[in-house]
Order: structure tokens, then C-alpha cells, then sequence
């Protein structure tokens, strides 16, 4: 079978590498142009673009699809089936028209669940227990496609929006071995999604990132993590952006000032912040301008954030 591949994140990756290492004929990767990107503006390849070029495989990196000559060249690799993991692209018609076996997609989240973006982040923020990778076909709706296959992934205490989606990252490689053989033998038959029960997320701004503390402990403490490692959450001290890199909710008596910075004795928080309900226990953080560091050693610096009030 001769497949296609399109992706562009680290998600993307191991998706590939399994792809290749399991010797399916991968006969091209589309991912997006490389872009540039820190505060050098240096032009950076995408993930799937370099382990792409570690594997010798032709890479396209085509603006869209709009152009007929796009899409011809496309048609001309006669691709059996295209595998989608987070491409960063909406496939026209005329795109999922072309395979014989249809485009694959992988989705991080048990659609009709957290359609869209960023699934992995609402998943985290709405306290599930569960969250986990479909295989769908695509169709011209977004993430509106019949599913193929899934399959459950528990959500950790500890896990933040970046180790989650690592994990989901190889769940979903082994999900596609376990896919295609039944799919290319037109074993699975897609079942329909129920509208009814869908939802969608949307792009994540910087401004999501701010923490209002008269939210619980235990919201906030999700919102931490599923900012994790983007937009990062943060507060304001002394002028400067705080911001809150692991934390911890705590118990703690109701209080009318939100935002209080208290000492606390509690796991390896050595200070909290006073919110809506219960304290949120600071394990880590990052002042403006410095690195990351513990909240032991921030307070050994910085003994007069006690008493201070956030935001």
C-alpha cells in the first residue's frame, strides 16, 4: 500500500517512525513550510520534516491545496491512503477524493469529544479522568468524520498538557499499526460520530494563560497544567510576570482576599495563594526575566513575595 503521510508537530512523529519502521511504502510527507520562529526569527524545520529527512522520504511543503497543479502532484504519487496527525491544514474535497482507502486521521480525544485544536489541553482543564486517540476518516466538516478506531488513555495528577500529549503521541503510532491491516482489508466499518454529544475547542491564546484567583484552587490547579508548556499560566508581583509552573491545590479555610501569598508546610510546597476555595500550593515558578526554579528556592531569594498580594 502506498501511503501518504501529512503532519507537522512532535505529535506527529511517532506516527511516522512507525509507519517506516514497520516498512509500509511511505512514497512522500506533506508538512507545513518552514517558518520562522524565536526571538532570532531563525527559520526552523517542523519536527515531522526533519525525522522525514532522517528516513530519506520525499517532503512537500505546499502553502494549501488550492492549486490544481497542488493537487495534481498529489494525485500523480497515487496514494492508496493519506495519514493525517495534526497537519495543521483543513483537506479540501478534491484532497480526500483522491486515495482509494481514504484520508486517516489521528485525533487526540474520544471524539465527538474536544473536536478542533486543542483537545488535549480542555481535556486536562475539565478535570476528566479519561481522555484517548481516535482513528476517523476525514470528510469536509472538522474532526466530523465516522470513527475507525479508539482507545482510552487515564489522565494522571501529574500529567500536563505537554507529557499527556507525548503519551498520546505513542498510543496514537501503535493505534495506526493496529489500524490499517483491518482497515486495508475493509475489516472496521466506520461508525458515524453523534453531533449531539460534540464539542469543540479552539485556538489557544497568551491571554488564556492569566490566572484569576478568585477561581478554586482545584480550577486553577488544572489550568496549570493544561497551559503546560503553553501559554504557561502566570500572575503579576511587583510589576513583573509570575509565572506558576506546577502547583498543587491544598485545603484551606475561605478567605475574602484572593491572590494572598501565605507560607505553607505541605509536600514540597513552601508557599500558596489564598483563592476562591482553598489555598493552591506553588512548587515551581519562573519570575520574568529568570529561569525556572522551586518555589523553595524562589522564596529563599525573594522572602518578601510573603504577605503580597497577586494579580
Amino acid at each position: 500500500m502506498r501511503i501518504v503521510f501529512m503532519g507537522t508537530p512532535d505529535f506527529a512523529v511517532p506516527a511516522l517512525i512507525a509507519l517506516v519502521s514497520n516498512r509500509y511504502e511511505v512514497v512522500a510527507v506533506y508538512t507545513q513550510p518552514d517558518k520562522a520562529a524565536g526571538r532570532g526569527r531563525v527559520v526552523e524545520e517542523s519536527p515531522v520534516k526533519k525525522a522525514a529527512r532522517q528516513h530519506q522520504l520525499v517532503v512537500l511543503q505546499p502553502e494549501n491545496f488550492r492549486s490544481a497543479e497542488t493537487r495534481k502532484q498529489l494525485a500523480l504519487l497515487k496514494p492508496d491512503v493519506i495519514v493525517v496527525a495534526a497537519y495543521g491544514q483543513i483537506l479540501p474535497l478534491s484532497v480526500l477524493e483522491i486515495p482509494v482507502f481514504g484520508c486517516l486521521n489521528i485525533h487526540p480525544s474520544l471524539l465527538p469529544k474536544y473536536r478542533g485544536v486543542a483537545p488535549v489541553p480542555a481535556a486536562i482543564l475539565n478535570g476528566d479522568e479519561y481522555t484517548g486517540v481516535c482513528t476517523m476518516l476525514l470528510d469536509k466538516g472538522v474532526d466530523t468524520g465516522p470513527l475507525l478506531t479508539i482507545v482510552h488513555v487515564p489522565i494522571l495528577p501529574q500529567d500536563t498538557a505537554g507529557s499527556l500529549l507525548e503519551k498520546l503521541s505513542h498510543t496514537s503510532a501503535q493505534l495506526l499499526l493496529d489500524t490499517l491491516p483491518g482497515w486495508f482489508r475493509k475489516e472496521i466499518k466506520p461508525q458515524p460520530q453523534n453531533n449531539a454529544d460534540a464539542s469543540y475547542t479552539k485556538m489557544l491564546t497568551k491571554e488564556a494563560g492569566e490566572i484569576d484567583w478568585k477561581l478554586p484552587a482545584v480550577r486553577i490547579w488544572r489550568q496549570v497544567r493544561a497551559y503546560q508548556p503553553w501559554p504557561g499560566c502566570y500572575t503579576r508581583w511587583q510589576g513583573k510576570q509570575l509565572k506558576i509552573v506546577e502547583a498543587a491545590p491544598l485545603a484551606g479555610e475561605a478567605t475574602k482576599e484572593t491572590g494572598l501569598v501565605v507560607v505553607v508546610k505541605e509536600g514540597a510546597a513552601t508557599f500558596g495563594v489564598t483563592t476562591g476555595d482553598g489555598i493552591l500550593g506553588v512548587l515551581k515558578v519562573q519570575l520574568e526575566g529568570k529561569k525556572v526554579v522551586t518555589a523553595k528556592e524562589f522564596l529563599n531569594g525573594q522572602r518578601q513575595i510573603i504577605g503580597a498580594v497577586l494579580g
